[in-house]
C-alpha cells in the first residue's frame, strides 16, 4: 500500500460536527470514523463512489453514533469500538481496549484508551498514514469537557497522546471548536508567538468558511494549552509554579468550563 495513494476525507455533519473517511484505491478498503450522521456519510459515499467497508467508534455519545445503526444496514460495514461500551453501543462486530491493534484491508489501527471525557473513549492510530482520530479527547487548541471521568484521568490521557503520537501526526477529532478554543488559549498564554500566529491563521479560515482541521501534533504541542500544562511557562502565567502537572490542567480545563 502507498500512502500517498490513500485519500482521506473530511466533511462537516450536524452543527459543528465532522464526518472521516480513509479510503484505499488499490484494496477498495474504506473506513469510516464515528457515525454522526448517516445520511452525510451516505452523500459522500454515494458522490465518490467508494463501499463503505469498516467503522471506527471512538465513543457512545449520540452525536458520534446516533447514524451507526442505519449506514451498518445500508452498507454491512464491520463496526469496532470499545469494549467499555459493548452493552451502550448497538451494531459492534468487534471490540477492543487499550493497546489493540486492529487489521482492516490494508491497515495496521492502533486503539489507544484516552479515558476522561467518557470511560470508554478510543482513540484510532493508523502509523502508516500518520493519521490519528482523537474523538472528543484531543481538539485542534482545546480538549473534551470531563464528563465521566476525573481531571487528573484526562490529563494522563492527553499525556499518553503526547507520548505515542509523533509531531507529524496529523489529527482529527470530533468537532470544529478551534475559533472559541483559541480564544480562549490566548487568556492562558498571551504571548505565546506560535498561538498568536494559530489564532490568525484560525480566523482566516473560518471568515472563508473553511474547516481548521486536520492539525498536526506539532502544532498542538506548541501552542495547545491543555497539552501545555506541564510547561514551566504555563504554570508560572498562572501563578502555580509549585503546582502538579495535573492541578495546572485541572486549573486550566475548569476557567475553559467557566469561560
Amino acid at each position: 500500500m502507498a500512502a500517498s495513494a490513500v485519500e482521506i476525507h473530511q466533511f462537516g455533519c450536524l452543527s459543528d460536527n465532522f464526518g472521516v473517511l480513509i479510503h484505499d484505491p488499490g484494496t477498495g478498503t474504506t473506513i469510516a470514523v464515528d457515525v454522526p450522521d448517516d445520511q452525510a456519510y451516505q452523500r459522500v459515499l454515494d458522490e465518490t463512489g467508494w463501499q463503505l467497508s469498516h467503522i471506527l467508534i471512538t465513543h457512545h455519545h449520540w452525536d458520534h453514533v446516533q447514524g451507526l445503526g442505519k449506514l451498518k444496514t445500508a452498507t454491512d460495514a464491520r463496526v469496532i469500538g470499545p469494549e467499555r461500551s459493548r452493552n451502550k453501543i448497538t451494531g459492534l462486530d468487534q471490540t477492543v481496549e487499550d493497546d489493540d491493534d486492529v487489521l482492516a484491508g490494508p491497515f495496521e489501527i492502533k486503539a489507544i484508551a484516552t479515558p476522561g471525557h467518557t470511560l470508554d473513549q478510543i482513540s484510532w492510530y493508523i502509523p502508516s498514514l500518520k493519521f490519528a482520530h482523537t474523538g472528543d479527547t484531543l481538539f485542534s487548541l482545546g480538549c473534551g469537557r470531563v464528563f465521566e471521568g476525573d481531571m487528573e484521568m484526562m490529563w494522563a490521557s492527553l499525556v499518553k497522546l503526547k507520548h505515542r503520537l509523533p509531531g507529524g501526526t496529523a489529527i482529527y477529532c470530533g468537532h470544529e471548536y478551534t475559533a472559541a478554543n483559541a480564544r480562549f488559549a490566548l487568556t492562558i498564554e498571551p504571548d505565546n508567538p506560535d498561538l498568536q500566529a494559530r489564532a490568525s491563521a484560525v480566523d482566516a479560515l473560518r471568515a472563508k468558511g473553511e474547516p481548521t482541521l486536520p492539525t498536526t501534533m506539532a502544532a498542538e504541542m506548541a501552542t495547545n494549552p491543555f497539552l501545555r500544562a506541564d510547561q514551566p511557562s504555563v504554570k508560572a502565567a498562572l501563578g502555580m509554579a509549585d503546582k502538579s502537572d495535573a492541578d495546572v490542567f485541572a486549573e486550566i480545563r475548569t476557567r475553559k468550563d467557566n469561560a
